[in-house]
C-alpha cells in the first residue's frame, strides 16, 4: 500500500533550518529516514548542520558510503537506495528517488522563491495525484510553523 506524499513549501526558512525538526519528528514516530539530494556536497553540508544545529540536540545520522550506513536511523543519500530501511523519504533540491510507494510518508521540500523548483513541484504533485497517491501541501505560516493548505 502506498503512503502519503507531503509537499513542504519553503518561503520563510531554509532547508537547513527546518530539516532537523522534520527528522526529529520522524524519529519520534519510530520511523527511520532517508534524505535524498542530487549533490553529495549538499549532503555533506547537511551532515555538518545536523551535528551542530543545537547545543542540546542530537540526530543520529550518517552519509551513504560510510561504514555501517545501513544502521543509521537517518541516512543522507545521493543514490536514493533505501539502505537503512527507512519509513520516511525526504527529497530535497529536486531529487527523485523513484517509487515512493514503499514509504509510510514521502516529503518533498522545495524552495518557493525559486520558479523552477515551484514549477517542478507542481508537476510532481500532478503526477502523484494521477498515480492515485494521497498528497498534502504544507505552507509556512508567517508566525512560524506549518499549515496544511491542501
Amino acid at each position: 500500500m502506498a503512503g502519503e506524499v507531503w509537499f513542504y513549501h519553503l518561503e520563510r526558512s531554509s532547508l537547513e533550518e527546518i530539516l532537523p525538526d522534520l527528522l526529529a519528528r520522524s524519529l519520534a514516530r519510530g520511523w527511520r529516514a532517508l534524505v535524498v539530494a542530487p549533490d553529495r556536497r549538499r549532503l555533506e553540508a547537511l551532515d555538518e548542520r545536523l551535528w551542530t544545529f543545537g547545543d542540546e540536540s542530537f540526530l543520529p545520522h550518517g552519509l551513504e558510503g560510510e561504514p555501517h550506513a545501513a544502521r543509521h536511523p537517518v541516512l543522507l543519500s545521493v543514490s536514493g537506495e533505501n539502505l537503512n530501511q527507512a519509513d520516511v523519504l525526504i527529497l530535497i533540491d529536486g531529487a527523485d528517488a523513484g517509487d515512493v510507494a514503499p514509504y509510510e510518508r514521502s516529503i518533498l521540500v522545495f524552495d518557493g522563491t525559486d520558479e523552477a523548483a515551484l514549477s517542478a513541484a507542481r508537476e510532481r504533485w500532478t503526477g502523484f495525484k494521477k498515480a492515485g497517491l494521497e498528497v498534502a501541501y504544507w505552507r509556512q505560516k508567517e508566525a512560524g510553523g506549518w499549515e496544511r493548505q491542501a
